[in-house]
C-alpha cells in the first residue's frame, strides 16, 4: 500500500455503489472511517470507524476529517451539492485526496455536462480544481466508470433478463464503456496506491466496451436460448425529449427525467460514453470477458 494513503474517509457508504468501495477498502487493508448522519449506521465490518456528521456544518466535517488522508464520496442524487462544504472541510483538515461522487458517466465530455443531470458534479469539478490550484497539498481524482454493468442489468435498464426483453437504442449497434461495482471498487483502491498518477485527473475505467446487441446476444445465451425474447426499438433523442419535458413539467419527478437523460447519455451520439483511453493496467482492472458477462447475468435471472 502506499505511505502516502492509510486513512481514508467515506462519505455515503450505503446506496447502490458505496458498499461495493466499502468492502474493497477494508480487503485492499486501509483504515476506513465511514461519515453517517445516524449514531449507529448498521451491517458495517468490525473494523470500520463511524463518525457520525452533520453535512451543513463545517466543524462538524473539518472534525471528522482531521486526521484522514483521503476522503472519497458516493453522495448521489439531490445531495451532490453538499460535497462543496464537504470539499472545504477537507482542505481545512489537511486531506491529501479527494474522490467526488462522479462514478458515472463521462461529465468531462461537453455534450454530457451540459445537461442538468450532471451540472452538480460539474460544479463540484470546478470547486476541487480550485482549492487542488490553490493548496499545492490537496488533490482531487475522478473516477469515470460508465453505467453499472451488474446493477443495471438487476434493475433492467440495460436489458431485462427477467423478462427476457431489450430496448434498442438508435440501432443498438453504438458501443458503450461499463463496469462492474466491485471493480469501481478496485479502481479506487488503485487510485489511492497511485496518488501521483492519478493527481487533479479524471481516470477512465471499464470492464466491458459493448454494444446493446451485443449485449442482447450475451443475455440470450445466459437465458438458455433467444426462445421468448422480445426486441423493442427506441431513439435517444425522443429520451432526451422526454427527460426536458418531465423537468420542466409542474411537479417533475426527479427518477423520471434522470433515466430518460441517461438513456441519451449512454446510448446517444457524442456524449463520450465509449472511453477512448482507460486506465484499466494502472489500476488494476483486467476487464471481463463475454462468458464472464453472461455469468453475471445468469446470477440475475
Amino acid at each position: 500500500m502506499s505511505s502516502t494513503i492509510t486513512k481514508v474517509a467515506l462519505a455515503g457508504a450505503t446506496g447502490n455503489l458505496g458498499p461495493a468501495i466499502l468492502a474493497a477498502l477494508v480487503k485492499a487493508g486501509f483504515a476506513v472511517t465511514v461519515l453517517t448522519r445516524q449514531a449507529s449506521p448498521a451491517n458495517l465490518p468490525p473494523s470500520v470507524t463511524a463518525v457520525q456528521v452533520d453535512y451543513d456544518s463545517l466543524d462538524s466535517l473539518v472534525s471528522a476529517l482531521t486526521g484522514q488522508d483521503a476522503v472519497i464520496s458516493t453522495i448521489a442524487g439531490a445531495a451532490l451539492s453538499k460535497q462543496l462544504l464537504l470539499i472545504d472541510a477537507a482542505v481545512q483538515a489537511g486531506v491529501k485526496r479527494f474522490l467526488p461522487s462522479e462514478f458515472g458517466s463521462n461529465t468531462l465530455n461537453a455534450k454530457t455536462a451540459a445537461l442538468p443531470i450532471t451540472r452538480d458534479k460539474v460544479t463540484v469539478q470546478a470547486a476541487l480544481a480550485a482549492q487542488a490550484a490553490a493548496n499545492p497539498a490537496f488533490s482531487y481524482t475522478l473516477v469515470i466508470n460508465g453505467p453499472f454493468l451488474d446493477w443495471c442489468a438487476a434493475v433492467g435498464l440495460t436489458v431485462d433478463v427477467k423478462k427476457k426483453h431489450i430496448v434498442l437504442y438508435d440501432g443498438g449497434e453504438r458501443k458503450y464503456s461499463a463496469t462492474t461495482l466491485g471493480s469501481v471498487g478496485k479502481a479506487v483502491v488503485g487510485v489511492l496506491r497511485h496518488t501521483e498518477e492519478t493527481r487533479n485527473r479524471p481516470v477512465y475505467v471499464q470492464d466491458v466496451a459493448i454494444s446493446q446487441r451485443e449485449l442482447a446476444e450475451i443475455a440470450k445465451r445466459a437465458t438458455g436460448g433467444p426462445d421468448g425474447w422480445t426486441e423493442e426499438v427506441a431513439g435517444t433523442e425522443e429520451a432526451l425529449g422526454r427527460g426536458w419535458a418531465e423537468l420542466k413539467g409542474e411537479k417533475p419527478n426527479p427518477m423520471v427525467f434522470f433515466i430518460e437523460f441517461l438513456k441519451a447519455v449512454i446510448w446517444g451520439e457524442g456524449y463520450g460514453s465509449l472511453f477512448e483511453k482507460v486506465d484499466n493496467e494502472l489500476l488494476g482492472l483486467k476487464g471481463l470477458t463475454d462468458g464472464e458477462v453472461q455469468t453475471i447475468l445468469e446470477g440475475l435471472v
